[in-house]
């Protein structure tokens, strides 16, 4: 991602928080929670030899 592309997708997170920057920070913290709980959902299945759901 540019340097461009970062600014413009931080501005768009920050508005969508209606300007709220520890709004947007709560928002980006809980998306990262949920992506690294899916992470480590899919290392378990690719560890235990699960098909993916």
């Amino acid at each position: 991602m540019s340097f461009e592309a970062g600014e413009a997708v931080i501005d768009e997170i920050v508005a969508s928080c209606d300007g709220d920057l520890r709004g947007a920070l709560m928002a980006l913290l809980m998306v990262n929670e949920r992506l690294e709980n899916e992470l480590q959902r899919l290392y378990a299945t690719v560890r235990d030899g699960d098909t993916l759901h």
